[in-house]
């Protein structure tokens, strides 16, 4: 929220969809003009497949997207404002890139494909799981296939932009981390009991 945000859709599936209502009710206590709430059935797969969800809401619009396993306290809202077309990724460096999808660089210092989960990753960055979309985006899902897991991946979206050679990157300042693991969510929960 600290980009300015005040209109959010929450894709959920089962079985957590009604925590996330009682949570949040209609947004109003944490500064939320419209909360909206999608359902991600078990036919529509992958990041991608969720983000598919959001189109009626977008309204051909620009969208943000962040992974609900992941954590962050960066401000985004330059990145927010500047924002005009294509699509943005937020990297950060790790220690355990090949648990992420990782971003092969040119000599310029612009991304030329990112690789899924690498076992030998080109670069210590991993793409995050926060972006900026324009409203291209839900064509560009509806040409994708599916991976071998049977799942419209997000890193093949990213991988189309950059194609069209309309991807940007910044790297992310601040604390992020995602609570994909035991011991990363311990680390997530950890750093907000301490900063919050």
């Amino acid at each position: 929220m600290n980009a300015g945000i005040t209109e959010i859709l929450i894709i959920v599936s089962e079985p957590h969809a009604g925590d996330f209502i009682n949570m949040l009710r209609n947004g109003e206590e944490f500064n939320l003009k419209k909360v909206e709430f999608a359902f991600q059935d078990e036919k529509i797969l992958g990041i991608a497949g969720a983000i598919s969800c959001g189109e009626s809401f977008a309204d051909d619009n620009n969208i943000i997207v962040i992974l609900g396993d992941n954590t962050t306290d960066a401000n985004i809202r330059d990145d927010v404002k500047k924002f005009k077309s294509g699509a943005k990724v937020f990297l950060k460096k790790v220690e355990n890139p090949q648990r992420f999808g990782v971003p092969i660089f040119n000599k310029k210092g612009d991304i030329i494909k990112i690789e899924e989960k690498p076992k030998r990753p080109k670069s210590k960055f991993a793409v995050t799981g926060l972006y900026i979309y324009d409203n291209s985006v839900f064509d560009r899902i509806r040409t994708l296939k599916k991976s071998t897991r049977g799942e419209l991946e997000v890193t093949d979206l990213n991988n189309s932009y950059i194609r069209d050679h309309s991807l940007k990157w910044s790297e992310l300042n601040g604390f992020w981390n995602d609570a994909g693991t035991f011991e990363s969510l311990f680390n997530s929960n950890q750093y907000w009991a301490l900063h919050s």
